[in-house]
């Protein structure tokens, strides 16, 4: 009997024994998810976006003067020793893409902006990835031509579709019509190798985006070191005839989604490691990609809708950059 209870107490032993060392485990497994959870950021975190540029509304005087001062303190005596950093370019003037080697040399191109300035009609701006200048700007252009072709004939089908003499489909067939119209003409423009490129986001060292402030053609340089991800930033240059404000109303001209990228290029990691995708390798087969604030269209035209920037990120409410309200 005396065995029985002694065996008995041993195994009742290696229980307790066990399960205490289960409970540890438990315990233990809940405390490493419970820290895990607390160093995973927040999902409204996750998804934040920073922007640069100008935000609809804004005075353009008062951004130029922000970026200046912020490129200055960059540059100045005091300012300590900084390596390169993400800075947009915008420029006066539209220009073609073969004289983007000068204006931006000395820098590493990221994307650059392009729109078909037309007069009274306030096209879609376009971003093209880039890699090698000018070819990649040039390829781009040719995927957008591509894209606008394909939008003419999608407009020019709906308005033949509209056979009726209703006041309603008169006024949308005309609408489809000035869509169309406006289309080959943005896909004329592009196919041409157009002066069309009014902005770059480039990144380079402070000494040099200063040098490249200074270049006849630049109209200001608004640095961003706090961009880390361009995946993850968006950029609003003000377009070259923007001079006192910019305008919150959408084009009259509806938007179709465009395609400037080609299908298959491998990413190319740039300085920061972002995947940069290049535009140069195939015009064959554009694939939908790089579209950035389209202008809205009449409410008889669906159409995407602008995208607000502005130097802020935490998804806030859009603010100017430097010395503007919101950065």
């Amino acid at each position: 009997m005396r065995a029985v209870l002694v065996g008995f107490g041993g195994a009742a032993l290696r229980l307790q024994v066990m399960a205490g060392v289960a409970l540890a485990a438990i315990v233990a497994l809940v405390l490493v998810v419970l820290w895990a959870d607390r160093e995973l950021p927040a999902d409204d975190e996750a998804g934040d976006v920073l922007r640069v540029g100008v935000v609809e509304g804004q005075s353009v005087a008062g951004y130029l003067r922000s970026s200046r001062d912020e490129l200055a303190r960059l540059t100045g005596p005091s300012a300590p020793v900084g390596g390169e950093t993400w800075a947009l370019v915008a420029f006066k003037r539209y220009t073609a893409a073969d004289g983007l080697p000068a204006m931006l040399a000395g820098a590493q191109v990221a994307q650059v902006y392009t729109r078909v300035p037309l007069e009274e009609t306030r096209t879609p701006v376009v971003r093209i990835p880039v890699v090698v200048l000018p070819g990649d700007v040039t390829t781009g252009m040719l995927h957008a031509a591509q894209a606008r072709d394909r939008e003419r004939a999608d407009y020019q089908r709906l308005s033949g579709a509209l056979t009726g003499e209703g006041r309603n489909e008169v006024r949308l067939r005309a609408a489809y019509e000035s869509a169309a119209r406006v289309a080959g003409e943005e896909a004329a423009s592009y196919r041409a190798g157009c002066d069309c490129v009014f902005a770059a986001v480039v990144r380079a060292t402070p000494a040099v985006l200063d040098g490249i402030s200074a270049r006849p053609w630049v109209r200001v340089v608004d640095p961003a070191p706090e961009v880390r991800q361009l995946d993850r930033t968006e950029f609003r240059p003000p377009l070259p005839e923007e001079v006192d404000v910019v305008s919150p109303e959408p084009s009259a001209v509806p938007s179709m989604p465009v395609s400037v990228a080609p299908a298959t290029p491998p990413p190319l990691p740039s300085s920061i490691e972002v995947d940069v995708t290049s535009a140069s390798p195939d015009i064959s087969a554009p694939t939908p990609s790089s579209a950035v604030f389209p202008s809205e269209g009449s409410g008889a035209v669906p159409s995407a809708a602008d995208a607000s920037p502005a130097h802020e990120g935490r998804g806030g409410s859009p603010g100017a950059s430097g010395g503007e309200p919101g950065r």
